[in-house]
């Protein structure tokens, strides 16, 4: 249950408001300002323990300690590459990023994004660090994972090679944030060689917490320029790149000085007037700080002649630093795809700006109980996690001149790039978005089941699924209350979410999930109810002393179900017959004796007859996802969490639930839920010491 304990904890933490950026969790459990103060008082610079200089800090592949990539690696401090380190030289600028031999051009494209925003880049690079005041060879960074902030701290050894940094460097030779800030990263997953490939919204994720949208440019809505110029105003971060046809293209640069497979940043989207008429623009960067497009209103194209010269200035359009101007026309023509991250309200600080409305939930796929997968899987896709959000206010100004409201899901999956290293592939996910029935409207204590579900179709849109660490849509809905259901396709896939919803207008949201409750049915029974048949049954296995001991109820029930073909069990447990007799033993004596047991062989026989009930497939065993059902038939009514920890404590490798396994649950169910009751003085919560937990949980 220690797990179970550790998630009960980390709930309790974000009550508090830990993992917030202004109180992150150190990673690790690395204090930045503990660790600093002891390097101080010893007079040492930082090393690192657990992100050494070492070739498996590299990577495992490509970068691996015999790859020929790692050969000639030497990790070198700031003060060893250069005479006069600083960590940032004239503030924090786009042109600091220069991407060095790692491919992670999706984190760079990222970072330089970052800089056009000092609020946001506080947030990720903490101010007040440098080479000179309290220098100790330890620097931190932080960074939004799956819901919360995280402390990463790094010592300044940084991979080189023949004195050069073998990864990203600033074009100004003496900084070295962004080495240091790359290097922070590679820790949080692992190495550097899982940054390898990515989407620059993966960074915009990683550094705001914010939710990303895709856009294919071919399919490019009427209004896209109008939504770029609105992201940019909001403080978005906005990337773009060019599909390559074959592996042949990464990399490769157009006659137009377009690098296809390659990582843009969108910095700025201006119209200017030209003979004329308007003309839209959009302002990009090349994260190499070089190779610029050199088609119609590149730096020194002759389109800036028939511009006017306060506008031109404006622009700040003729610098080689690997940012350059191009028509929007010509952007949605010659890229493919667009990413936008918008942020959280806690990151945006100007009133001036307005802000989405924003949620989010933590949630788990396991297999046996949460984990239904797609629609396609009739019979379990009811049994996946559901949320509900209800909707009451329009949009302001549609775009489209159309009352709706605007919403922004996000399914993201964790521990994708960590689990690189051990080759695990990432789960195929998506969510599907469904209207609640009316007879289901304004009602919390509920779970939808397969009856309802499949009887009404998802709304549009919804119901797609990828392979990527986060899937993201816009949707435009009526007012209304929905249900959003995040799965894998394939049913039983293991796996951790996050669900977020973007809205333009604020909305209710909350877990969509029954109560947990009880109405166990009470057995009073009276010498009269004993007839002779139950007599001699226990008069056969009781001892001398008339009462049945933990072993000899083990027998007895073993003996039963051994003379049963319709039941499967591996036998009842000692553990079991325990729980049993300490539900039913009323005068302490350890045993039960002939009215006890009579209690006992009523509910074993009501238990039978729901056992065989979901055993829908007349195999002798349960189907764990028939487990929410059965449990509600004996009196008890769970939500998903603690129907998670009971498929994962009775259930089988086939996720299936055998009788006695059956039995073995509803009894010390039967025990928790007394005890609460015992304890609890209408408050909904009980204290219990540790003598306590022992003896009955």
């Amino acid at each position: 249950m220690s797990s179970t304990a550790k998630f009960l904890a980390k709930r309790q933490d974000r009550e508090k408001g830990i993992g917030t950026n202004k109180k992150a969790i150190p990673f690790h459990k690395q204090d930045y300002q503990s660790l600093k103060r002891q390097c101080l008082e010893r007079k040492t610079l930082f090393c690192d323990p657990t992100f050494p200089a070492a070739p498996g800090s590299l990577g495992y592949n490509k970068l691996g300690p015999n790859s020929q990539k790692a050969q000639g690696v030497e990790w070198k401090r700031p003060k060893e590459l250069c005479a006069n380190p600083q960590f940032i030289v004239d503030g924090a600028k786009r042109t600091d990023i220069c991407q060095g031999e790692l491919g992670d051009c999706w984190l760079m494209a990222a970072i330089a994004s970052l800089t056009l925003n000092h609020n946001v880049l506080e947030r990720v690079v903490p101010p007040g660090q440098s080479f000179s005041d309290g220098y100790a060879g330890i620097f931190h960074f932080q960074f939004w994972q799956y819901g919360e902030w995280v402390d990463v701290v790094v010592d300044d050894r940084l991979p080189s090679r023949n004195g050069q940094l073998l990864f990203v460097r600033s074009a100004e030779r003496s900084e070295f944030w962004s080495a240091l800030l790359e290097k922070a990263y590679a820790k949080l997953n692992g190495s550097y060689e899982a940054l390898e490939s990515g989407f620059a919204t993966e960074g915009f994720k990683d550094f705001t917490g914010g939710i990303a949208e895709h856009y294919k440019l071919s399919e490019a809505p009427q209004h896209l320029f109008k939504i770029i110029q609105k992201a940019l105003g909001l403080g978005s971060l906005l990337s773009c790149s060019i599909d390559g046809t074959s592996a042949n293209e990464r990399e490769a640069v157009t006659s137009l000085k377009l690098v296809k497979t390659h990582a843009y940043s969108v910095t700025g989207a201006e119209e200017v007037n030209y003979l004329g008429r308007p003309v839209q623009l959009v302002r990009l960067r090349n994260p190499w700080g070089k190779v610029e497009w050199t088609g119609a209103w590149s730096d020194n194209s002759s389109e800036w002649n028939n511009v006017r010269p306060d506008e031109k200035a404006k622009l700040n359009y003729s610098a080689e630093d690997g940012e350059f101007w191009m028509a929007y026309s010509d952007f949605v023509r010659h890229f493919t795809r667009l990413e936008i991250c918008n942020l959280t309200p806690d990151t945006l600080t100007s009133e001036k700006l307005r802000h989405w409305n924003y949620c989010q939930f933590d949630g788990t796929w396991r297999p046996g109980s949460t984990a239904g997968g797609c629609i396609n899987n009739r019979a379990t896709f009811s049994s996946n996690p559901q949320f509900v959000i209800r909707l009451e206010d329009v949009d302001d100004d549609p775009y489209d001149g159309e009352d709706g409201c605007t919403l922004v899901v996000g399914l993201m999956q964790k521990d994708g790039r960590k689990d690189k290293r051990i080759g695990r592939a990432l789960n195929t996910i998506g969510f599907a978005i469904y209207e609640v029935p009316d007879e289901y409207k304004g009602r919390s204590n509920v779970h939808l089941g397969s009856d309802v579900l499949l009887r009404r179709g998802p709304v549009p849109g919804s119901n797609n699924f990828n392979s990527m660490r986060e899937i993201s849509k816009r949707f435009k809905l009526r007012p209304g209350e929905y249900v959003i259901i995040p799965s894998t396709f394939e049913p039983n896939r293991q796996g951790s979410f996050i669900l977020r919803v973007f809205t333009e207008k604020k909305a209710a949201a909350s877990p969509m999930d029954v109560n947990i409750t009880t109405n166990i049915i009470k057995d009073r029974i009276t010498d009269n109810d004993v007839d002779t048949n139950y007599k001699q049954l226990f008069m056969q296995f009781a001892g001398n002393d008339s009462e049945v001991s933990v072993k000899e109820l083990q027998q007895m029930l073993n003996n039963f179900v051994s003379k049963r073909t319709d039941i499967k069990s591996d036998g009842f447990s000692r553990e079991t017959c325990y729980h049993i007799i300490d539900l039913l033993d009323k005068n302490g004596s350890g045993k039960l004796g002939l009215m006890e047991f009579h209690k006992l062989w009523i509910k074993i026989q009501r238990y039978l007859e729901i056992f065989k009930k979901h055993d829908t497939d007349k195999s002798g065993t349960m189907s764990s996802y028939e487990m929410r059902y059965a449990l509600k038939d004996a009196g008890f009514q769970v939500n998903g969490e603690v129907l998670q920890v009971i498929i994962s404590h009775y259930g089988n490798k086939q996720q299936a639930i055998d009788f006695d396994n059956f039995v073995g649950c509803l009894i010390h169910l039967e025990i928790l839920f007394k005890t609460f009751e015992l304890f609890d003085n209408n408050t909904g919560k009980i204290e219990l010491d540790i003598l306590q937990v022992k003896c009955k949980c």
